[in-house]
């Protein structure tokens, strides 16, 4: 069957010509959905047969020259849980569907309210009241329906953090309030993946990246388990030009990690402040 699926790719895919006007076999979108319903797999799947034949699924063309068909079969091939599902956690979740993370796992028990409009991109008036994991699923196969897509309508407790997040290769905290920040990193240590993390207030923000052997988030906050501890978002509110830059970062970060380009921002801390255009790099250790 395999040689019969790759066969198929190899005979639907067409030539065409980048900006550049250097050539390469592209198979279409509208092809990889007919070849997934014709054996009964993924178009993730069709997608990764593709690329280990030299072939570029379209929808990834734009991607090519600065991500290699390594790169983009090694993002397909990989899985990431984000946890909250507002301004940085829709942002992420865009973006990552988008350049073609295979799998996501989408975990947010909230809904959207009116106060989430104004920076909150899977959020619209017409979704008022309707559950953050639902309208990220449904956005996601919006985009790329070659992807798998796992959304976990439930806050996440150290009780269930197996259960939601799956096996991934990272975890993305999106998080508003540190107890599940660290409930986030509590799993991500445990699995011995790395953890990106990222927070807002009014126009600034900050992230890093957090691998299982780092002090991590305790050299951000201290040690306090205060359960009423929330993030200077909580006075300073979080304005959508602010969150959208960091959700950026947050998927760049990602990125790195999975294809193991470029250095991540891993025991610093990035500040950012757009009302100036500042931005620190602070080391923790």
């Amino acid at each position: 069957m395999i040689q019969n699926i790759i066969d198929a790719v190899v005979n639907r895919s067409i030539q065409k010509t980048f900006p550049d006007r250097d050539p390469y076999r592209s198979l279409s979108t509208v092809t990889v959905s007919s070849l997934s319903a014709e054996f009964g797999i993924s178009g993730k799947e069709i997608e990764i047969a593709a690329l280990e034949a030299g072939i570029v699924p379209e929808r990834y063309a734009r991607n090519m020259k600065t991500l290699s068909l390594q790169d983009q079969a090694a993002l397909l091939k990989s899985k990431v849980s984000i946890v909250g599902l507002g301004g940085l956690g829709g942002g992420v979740t865009e973006i990552l569907s988008r350049i073609g993370v295979g799998t996501l796992y989408l975990v947010d028990g909230d809904s959207f309210e009116d106060h989430n409009l104004n920076r909150q991109f899977l959020s619209k008036q017409a979704l008022l009241a309707f559950p953050k994991a639902r309208a990220a699923f449904e956005r996601v196969k919006e985009i790329n329906t070659s992807i798998s897509v796992f959304p976990r309508q439930e806050f996440l407790t150290e009780e269930n953090s197996a259960e939601l997040l799956g096996h991934p290769d990272v975890a993305v905290d999106c998080l508003d309030n540190l107890p599940t920040r660290r409930v986030l990193e509590k799993f991500a240590k445990g699995m011995k993946i790395p953890l990106v993390s990222a927070a807002v207030a009014g126009s600034s923000g900050h992230l890093t990246v957090i691998f299982p052997e780092d002090p991590g988030l305790k050299m951000i906050y201290g040690d306090t388990t205060d359960p009423r501890m929330r993030g200077a978002e909580a006075s300073l509110g979080a304005l959508p030009h602010a969150v959208t830059l960091l959700s950026s970062l947050e998927a760049s970060e990602v990125l790195k990690i999975i294809l193991k380009r470029g250095e991540p921002t891993r025991n610093r801390l990035l500040v950012v402040d757009l009302f100036d255009n500042s931005f620190e790099m602070l080391r923790l250790l």
